[in-house]
């Protein structure tokens, strides 16, 4: 069984696999690759043509054919998996570097004070370095996901484990710490939901003024608001019912032009007011305001504020927890000071990696904390982060204290309003009839 062929089966052979594991189950090293075919876990080292082929290569240093890392790339992720019942499941292998490197990283950085200065300075970079390579690819990664879930789950066992045995933290403020990250982590669930994405439902009627509006209307397809193709043809039909409407055909126009500008050609709909269509995740989403890579998810219109009460709430239960290790141990010194100056931290290795890791929760919650002001700055300014973006990329709106904030003026109706609007997200709204468009 070779990679060569497509890396996605065809309809004939999925049903045939169906069938097959309906007369034949998987044990728990079995499964179907991506070719579509049965594998076994013992097997994952055989049948690889490309990486056969690209080993005699080297060897005989030959260059290789275009594609052939791609092909083996996709082959070993595609066969990371473990047993498990009904069939081996894969593994996401972007899940693994945090769970591996930052405890070593951070084991390291407590040995000596320079180690710490350079490993806590090059982690951020590394991790921007990241983020700019995968979304310029406009790929999608658990790799956020996974680092910010256990480097949560990581502080939390070292302050359990090297702090709360000093005697300094009393059973009181464990619990207040430990329902605070409960509490953080509800809302970050919330948050993972759907944030209002707005499905386009394929139709096979055609509509009668194909091709009169510019729009491809071959296919009817439905938004979650009612409006569709066959609203702006039917439009176009009853243009050609009254001619003689100077008025109205000049209405139409402007209508028309409205439903192009706010025609996905992705998604095949007309998205509603402040959606976008999000490259990442391949769809639209209602009030688009930016596609959150420690959520993996986007932040739309259901779930911008258990966005907005997670990293709140990740922020107070942070900068709690740096507070109680400080006070234990940096006896009797500001907290502040602490941060910056704490003799004999590295005189034994416990403080040392609480210290170290009081640090690592410090960069984290100043890069979390930034994030959050510029989020509250946006509510309070009625503007997304996307129509911040093309405000700026089209000239159309002005900067605001010091460039930090973007108001492009169309939504922002005062600070009240604003955020009024922003606590009522989500609720019903009434569906517009076609004759809005116009």
């Amino acid at each position: 069984r070779g990679t060569r062929g497509s890396s996605s089966p065809t309809r004939e052979t999925w049903e045939k696999v169906e069938g097959s594991e309906m007369e034949e189950p998987l044990c728990c090293c079995e499964y179907i690759d991506r070719t579509g075919e049965k594998n076994h876990l013992v097997a994952c080292f055989c049948d690889c043509e490309d990486l056969d082929e690209g080993c005699e290569r080297w060897l005989t240093c030959k260059s290789l054919p275009p594609g052939t890392l791609e092909r083996i790339a996709d082959t070993i992720l595609d066969r990371f998996r473990i047993p498990w019942l009904k069939g081996a499941i894969k593994i996401n292998i972007t899940l693994l570097p945090p769970l591996v490197l930052l405890p070593v990283f951070l084991h390291v950085a407590a040995l000596h004070f320079l180690l710490a200065l350079v490993i806590l300075t090059s982690l951020p970079v590394v991790v921007l370095w990241y983020y700019y390579l995968t979304h310029r690819r406009k790929g999608r990664t658990l790799f956020f996901l996974s680092l910010g879930l256990f480097s949560l789950g990581y502080m939390y066992y070292v302050f359990l484990r090297e702090v709360v045995p000093r005697g300094h933290v009393g059973y009181t403020q464990v619990v207040i710490l430990t329902c605070g990250l409960i509490l953080m982590l509800v809302a970050l669930s919330q948050a993972k939901r759907d944030p209002g994405y707005l499905a386009s439902q394929m139709s096979n009627d055609k509509s009668p003024c194909q091709g009169s509006n510019g729009l491809p209307n071959r296919k009817v397809l439905g938004s979650s608001n009612g409006l569709h193709g066959a609203a702006v043809s039917g439009i176009a039909s009853c243009h050609a019912k009254n001619d003689d409407a100077k008025g109205y055909s000049r209405m139409l126009a402007e209508g028309l032009d409205k439903a192009k500008e706010d025609w996905c050609a992705k998604c095949q709909l007309i998205r509603p007011p402040r959606a976008g269509h999000c490259r990442l995740c391949g769809v639209c989403v209602r009030r688009l305001d930016h596609h959150c890579v420690w959520i993996n998810s986007c932040v739309g219109e259901r779930n911008h504020r258990a966005f907005i009460l997670a990293l709140s709430l990740f922020l107070l239960t942070s900068v709690y927890g740096i507070t109680l290790t400080l006070d234990t141990i940096c006896r009797g010194q500001n907290m502040f000071i602490a941060l910056f100056y704490c003799p004999g931290t590295y005189a034994d290795y416990s403080s040392a990696l609480s210290f170290t890791c009081v640090w690592y929760c410090a960069i984290v919650t100043a890069g979390m904390g930034y994030i959050l002001l510029i989020q509250l700055l946006n509510i309070s300014y009625n503007v997304t982060e996307r129509e911040a973006r093309l405000a700026l990329r089209e000239d159309t709106g002005r900067r605001l204290l010091g460039g930090i904030v973007v108001d492009t003026g169309k939504y922002n109706r005062g600070f009240l309003y604003n955020w009024g609007q922003f606590l009522t997200l989500g609720s019903p709204t009434p569906q517009r009839s076609a004759e809005d468009i116009v």
